[in-house]
């Protein structure tokens, strides 16, 4: 092989090389709950080279445009979630959502999460609503939920608990963010460069070493800060009128690709970033980031829920004229007929009380 050419090659190898152990970090940083980031971040800015950095001047801390705080309101009562969307949660005006706040979280736990032996009536007499709703509510937990494990249970299924970032606020008919740890999003790195170049010839190699790793460290942990912190700009913008109106039809399809291709960023990075955290919606209900980048089919689905809820006597052809008619979506008879058995949904005559089934 021609050196030069061979240069050429193991320069080359050497770039994705890096490039790729680059975004291995990133991708490990962006699957960190915000209670671990929070940790790494108080480790990484205790140590010796980064005050050494920082009393220098060479790093210091730039705030983030109109970044607010808040408080945890209502934060799902820290369940843990068996995964996938749950319309029911992401739905502000949903009355299971108004169950569980008439409830109380007190209660809600001790009822439909760690007693299984109760009964629907014993439920209600506790909780003060119908056996109906408390029948609702059982159902609706043992279809999105697993119960919460008990202390020292050996065989505990798995479960996901989804890390808390942010509340989102309606102010003036916009959404807005409203950060739950401050220590994170109290601002982002910014290097001196001028700074930086009058302290580095005044060290030893070894320390100058350290200095360069702790650089890279606070780039991958900046690049995390600002990759999460837009792509939640990005959602809020998009599902703006979502989260004005608390209806799940109004969300608009986003995926994580098309998120990843708008931020500039690896789709891995981004699918480690929004899989285990969640925002707090306007109406106080804890939800996974996932709720805002609902498919296609997801949003249709949910339109479909609507309408048929709305208007049971509509058969197959009924409601994907009212679906194009509403929303401007075409789909086949054959799709709408698929997407009301994935809802449960009886055909039109079932639905409507009548003994004439139609639609199917």
């Amino acid at each position: 092989m021609n050196p030069r050419s061979f240069k050429h090659t193991a320069s080359t190898g050497a770039r994705t090389s890096a490039a790729l152990l680059g975004a291995l970090k990133l991708a490990h940083l962006a699957g960190m709950s915000e209670e671990e980031f929070a940790k790494f971040l108080k480790e990484m800015e205790g140590g010796r080279v980064f005050q050494l950095l920082k009393n220098s001047g060479a790093i210091n801390l730039a705030e983030f445009p109109a970044a607010r705080y808040a408080a945890r309101k209502y934060a799902g009562y820290g369940l843990k979630l068996s995964g996938g969307d749950l319309p029911e949660l992401a739905d502000g005006n949903g009355d299971l959502v108004g169950l569980m706040q008439g409830v109380g979280q007190e209660k809600f736990e001790a009822c439909f999460l760690k007693d299984a032996v109760m009964s629907d009536v014993e439920r209600a007499e506790e909780c003060d609503i119908s056996v109906a709703d408390a029948g609702r509510l059982r159902d609706f937990v043992n279809r999105a939920f697993i119960q919460a494990e008990f202390e020292g249970a050996v065989e505990a299924p798995a479960s996901k608990v989804f890390s808390a970032v942010a509340g989102i606020e309606i102010r003036e008919g916009e959404p807005v963010l409203a950060f739950f740890h401050r220590e994170i999003w109290k601002g982002r790195y910014k290097v001196d460069g001028e700074k930086l170049a009058q302290l580095l010839p005044g060290l030893e190699p070894a320390e100058r070493n350290r200095v360069e790793k702790m650089l890279r460290r606070i780039e991958f942990a900046d690049k995390r800060k600002i990759t999460l912190y837009r792509t939640l700009e990005i959602l809020i913008s998009v599902q703006a009128e979502y989260l004005a109106s608390g209806e799940p039809g109004r969300r608009r399809p986003l995926s994580q690709r098309t998120l990843a291709k708008n931020l500039e960023a690896d789709a891995s990075v981004i699918n480690r970033l929004v899989s285990n955290k969640s925002v707090q919606l306007p109406w106080g209900m804890e939800a996974p980031i996932s709720v805002l980048l609902p498919s296609s089919k997801d949003v249709n689905l949910e339109r479909l829920y609507a309408i048929a809820s709305e208007r049971p006597e509509l058969s197959d052809e009924g409601l994907r004229a009212e679906l194009k008619s509403r929303h401007g979506v075409d789909l086949s008879r054959r799709s709408v007929a698929q997407y009301r058995k994935d809802l449960h949904l009886a055909a039109s005559g079932v639905r409507s009380g009548s003994k004439d089934i139609q639609g199917d």
